[in-house]
């Protein structure tokens, strides 16, 4: 077995590798296992890249993966590198229209896609004709079974050849090996083009993270995005260490999941901590193997009484899939700021519009580029918004935020009112327009209020609708359409039913009235929890 030639693996630095090497654990919903040495990394990792040449998938060309956490996303990211193929890995909560521009928007001459989500594809069927479906990932616990029309992607890697591939490239860290799209604030999703170099960047932070020999990562975060690739996935790898990953968070279960697996530290993001925070308290929330927890956006209230009730100690950290890092190590700085820059490595600036420097205190908006060389960003297909997000040579956060005397940064809120939560970022269109097709809306204007959960920046959803004269709103109706179109974070918290939505006199909605008149104890307001 040549494992040690693995590209992904030469990208890492690793050699000597042992390929019965246990490299993770995927834990599935109901409480199974999936367990993944690195020879089984190497060997799916080769088949899926046969499957993808005889597809005719190649250097430059792209794939989409729809589906949560399964060790075939890795088998996936591994084998594009190989091929020089770029992988599209879509969040599998992405549901029609969003989740077809992603695919039409990113090319992809295939697709790999879960069983669960297999009707979300169905129902795009018509938008995407010319996107060869390369197998279908069927887990039991998901009770589907195989069809000749949806074919099991394990039958079909069975099939190929676990050696390296004739088509195998020379590594090459310039070459594209990754589309991540953001989650579309002022437009279309925008999907950043990663180059190889990323993964090593990645596998990197391992140092930054204080990783042991002896520590277990876990992560419930979606691959499809960078926290979990960042945190857990190659920092993990490239420090030789094995790391557990379950098919999606579960707030309820990840203190049981890490005590079984014996994990030391996770990820994840501010929302969800004050999930876990909300949780009952346990006589022992404080017996865990968890020293450390990696976060991005701790909510302040809470921060201290967090680390003391489950006995842990916060890491916290500030990024972009597009570029950029800062971070707070435990012990260091004050509570509430994300950290600052690695020194030597990037600079950051709070700026006011004509990009003249804030002074401590003031908020404005943060700038940051390499220390060597200027910032570059490459959104796929887009040349106008890759150049205005670099403008000046600085990468444009489009976060809002400030710094203290020593230099300290702290996240206030999104430019322009963009509307955040759990750490993605909601474009209310997508909302205003399932709304605005209902017989029995007239008008609609979606905003956030402060989350009540407390995370920096983050937004409570109120969905404000016109009933059609005439008409009863079914808020109960409603609330299922809008759980049914769209992914979790996207369903609105409220409804707001009003008699009309304010306007400026060229037409545009004035949710600032909304936020303003906005009462959780209004007779007139519905919460989405009492209709679950």
């Amino acid at each position: 077995m040549d494992i040690d030639r693995l590209p992904m693996f030469r990208i890492l630095g690793l050699s000597n590798i042992d390929p019965a090497k246990e490299a993770f654990i995927f834990v599935n919903t109901d409480g199974s296992d999936e367990k993944i040495s690195m020879g089984d990394l190497f060997e799916n990792s080769n088949r899926l890249a046969r499957v993808l040449v005889g597809n005719g998938i190649g250097k430059g060309d792209t794939f989409a993966l729809v589906m949560r956490n399964h060790p075939e996303v890795l088998y996936a990211m591994f084998a594009a590198l190989t091929i020089g193929a770029i992988v599209v890995p879509i969040d599998p909560r992405s549901k029609g229209q969003k989740l077809a521009y992603q695919i039409k928007n990113s090319n992809a001459k295939g697709l790999i896609v879960a069983a669960e989500f297999l009707e979300n594809i169905r129902e795009i069927s018509g938008q995407i004709k010319d996107v060869r479906l390369l197998g279908v990932v069927y887990k039991p616990h998901h009770f589907l079974e195989p069809t000749p029309e949806y074919p099991d992607i394990k039958d079909i890697l069975s099939s190929e050849s676990p050696e390296l591939p004739r088509e195998m490239l020379e590594v090459d860290f310039k070459r594209p090996s990754q589309i991540i799209y953001t989650s579309g604030t002022t437009g279309d999703p925008k999907g950043v083009v990663l180059k190889a170099e990323r993964f090593m960047l990645y596998g990197m932070l391992a140092s930054i993270w204080d990783y042991k020999e002896d520590d277990i990562p876990y992560t419930g975060l979606s691959l499809t995005h960078g926290n979990a690739q960042a945190v857990t996935v190659f920092p993990a790898l490239a420090t030789g260490i094995k790391a557990v990953i379950s098919e999606k968070f579960t707030k309820s279960r990840i203190w049981d999941i890490c005590r079984k697996y014996s994990c030391t530290t996770f990820s994840l993001l501010g929302g969800m901590m004050m999930g876990i925070y909300s949780e009952p308290p346990r006589p022992d929330d404080g017996d865990n193997p968890v020293r450390v927890v990696i976060s991005a956006g701790t909510p302040v209230a809470i921060w201290e009484e967090f680390e003391q009730r489950f006995n842990v100690k916060i890491h916290e950290w500030y990024a972009a899939v597009e570029g950029g890092f800062a971070h707070k190590p435990p012990g260091q700085g004050p509570v509430g700021s994300f950290g600052k820059p690695p020194e030597g490595i990037y600079e950051m600036k709070i700026v006011r519009e004509d990009d003249s420097e804030c002074k401590p205190g003031e908020i404005g908006e943060l700038i940051f580029r390499p220390v060597q060389g200027k910032a570059e960003v490459e959104y796929y297909g887009n040349k106008k918004a890759s150049k205005e997000k670099t403008r000046g040579g600085w990468q444009r956060s489009g976060d809002m935020c400030h710094r203290d005397a020593d230099g300290w940064l702290y996240f206030d809120f999104r430019k322009g009112g963009g509307l955040r939560r759990q750490g993605d970022f909601i474009q209310p269109e997508y909302i205003e327009k399932i709304l605005g097709e209902q017989p029995e809306v007239t008008d609609v204007c979606v905003y956030g209020i402060p989350a009540e959960s407390g995370a920096p920046g983050e937004s409570d959803i109120v969905a404000a609708i016109v009933p059609s004269e005439g008409q009863e709103v079914d808020i109960g109706r409603i609330f299922k359409v809008l759980k049914d179109s769209l992914e979790k974070n996207a369903v609105p918290s409220y409804i707001q039913v009003v008699d009309e939505i304010p306007k400026t006199a060229s037409e545009k909605n004035l949710d600032r009235i909304l936020r303003e008149e906005f009462r959780k104890d209004d007779p007139r307001v519905y919460s989405y929890e009492d209709f679950k």
